[in-house]
């Protein structure tokens, strides 16, 4: 049924503390039923410069706060945002098309974010270094200045958090535009968070804009000379001319991308737990996660009897509107997305695969479908899928399941699932996969660890203090005591 409640307005760009009304909206949809949930900010080089600059203005201010004043902040985001959980999870059961259950989740991790983002206020900023005329010598940590902050539709409330927090926090000033599928849930619900928690003017500011002139804001928010590093998570062709626009202008940039994650089944492995891992792993937000399990992979010995219990679980999860908590498989986010998935499947069916379960498409809905007798030449098998769609492929050796698992040009996460950990530890350090989980889901993660990929899946890490080596400059400093001598001559 058609959404008829009247679309919300939201009340602006957000730079240097105010809201700045547009000169121009776009539609943003409900992907459940297309429905016009809001009208969004549409933007462009402008309104990026503004807040650029309004950032750069308050960086001194920022970067000169004191630690303890820093992180308190972060305390108070997380309270704000603890508070607004409902008003999240609503957003993204309408406006991002999430399950109930993953917005809750969702909802609950971003306060850690933060919490964790405080704590690393509290770490060391650097060394003291051995000098052989007897200096202090030490290497520090200084904030960069203005950082962009690129966001995605997927899960954008942890994917945002953890883009700005921990640069936030270190003493950097942020802009931050979100997709355009979720302008809201990515940018400006947080825009309302930290002005609520009181964060400075020009610390914070948040530009959206419509999908045509993404190119423009996003060329100035790498581009523009007084902006010194950029967060980025999205697509792998996104994040590859990001990266070269930045190293071309010598910034520093963390870029998280797609992968084409395996989860590997040994045939020691507890089934029980392996097909539920397979199962949320493929299926959890319809398998737009950039750690989805898009290849399941399982030793021929217990391929028959996983198959089926694989299949059994999965035929289990209900397809709908997301307005009903009952449906954990709610829409793809758009058309295109739809129309990705849906030529995958048909280029393996052409060639030979078999749908185990699922296949069907209706509207932006695709049931959650596992595939059998996947081959290498088939896209659903080399391309990233960012759907519910899985092919479940059998191996005879752990070489074989290393194979391939790296036969892609990805290689952000993995799983391995097996009651010999010696075993598993040796096949994961031949994995060429930024991440590896032994008896859990290739999706994993947590605030403070080193997330991203290898290959075709990403540059640097974000999280806790990796977040905070990249987005830090390190500087030597040394306090001569008279001790080092110089050539006579001079």
């Amino acid at each position: 049924m058609l959404d008829t409640r009247p679309a919300r307005t939201l009340k602006g760009h957000f730079i240097n503390g105010q809201w700045v009304r547009p000169a121009r909206s776009f539609p943003d949809l409900n992907p459940n039923d297309g429905s016009l949930w809001a009208e969004a900010p549409d933007g462009g080089r402008a309104e990026a410069r503004a807040a650029i600059e309004a950032a750069q203005a308050a960086f001194p201010g920022w970067a000169n706060a004191k630690y303890t004043d820093r992180a308190h902040m972060m305390l108070r985001i997380a309270e704000v945002w603890e508070r607004r959980t409902p008003d999240f999870v609503a957003a993204v059961q309408a406006e991002g098309g999430g399950w109930f259950g993953k917005g809750m989740f969702e909802a609950h991790y971003v306060p850690e974010v933060f919490r964790a983002a405080a704590a690393v206020c509290y770490d060391s900023i650097g060394e003291v270094l051995p000098s052989e005329y007897g200096k202090l010598s030490t290497g520090i940590r200084f904030p960069m200045g203005v950082v962009s902050v690129i966001s995605p539709w997927n899960f954008p409330g942890i994917l945002t958090a953890r883009g700005f927090a921990f640069p936030m926090a270190m003493g950097n000033t942020i802009v931050l535009k979100p997709s355009e599928d979720t302008p809201y849930l990515g940018g400006l619900f947080f825009a309302e968070v930290l002005e609520e928690a009181g964060v400075p003017a020009g610390v914070f500011n948040v530009v959206t804009c419509a999908r045509e002139h993404v190119g423009e804001m996003g060329d100035e928010l790498v581009e523009h000379p007084l902006v010194k590093g950029i967060s980025f998570t999205g697509s792998t062709p996104v994040g590859r001319m990001i990266a070269a626009k930045a190293g071309a202008h010598l910034k520093k940039c963390c870029v998280e991308l797609g992968g084409k994650d395996s989860l590997i089944v040994l045939e020691d492995a507890d089934l029980e737990r392996a097909t539920q891992a397979a199962s949320f792993g493929s299926f959890m937000h319809q398998g737009q996660i950039c750690m989805s399990v898009e290849k399941v992979l399982v030793h021929e010995r217990i391929y028959t009897d996983f198959l089926r219990r694989f299949v059994e679980r999965a035929g289990k999860l209900k397809v709908g509107d997301t307005a009903d908590k009952a449906h954990v498989i709610g829409p793809l986010i758009n058309d295109r997305q739809v129309a990705r998935v849906k030529a995958q499947l048909e280029d393996a069916l052409a060639r030979g695969a078999k749908l185990a379960l699922g296949g069907g498409i209706r509207g932006r809905f695709v049931e959650p479908t596992i595939l059998t007798g996947v081959t290498p030449d088939m896209a659903v098998w080399r391309d990233e899928t960012f759907g519910p769609v899985v092919p479940v492929v059998p191996f005879r050796t752990d070489d074989e399941a290393i194979a391939l698992n790296n036969d892609t040009e990805y290689g952000l996460s993995a799983g391995i699932f097996t009651a010999d950990e010696q075993r598993a530890l040796a096949m994961a350090r031949r994995l060429e996969t930024g991440m590896c989980h032994v008896n859990c889901s290739s999706v994993n993660d947590e605030p403070h660890v080193p997330f991203g990929g290898s290959k075709a899946s990403g540059l640097g890490r974000h999280g806790g203090r990796w977040s905070v080596e990249t987005f830090t400059e390190t500087r030597w400093i040394t306090l001569d005591r008279g001790g080092r001598p110089f050539p006579p001559v001079f």
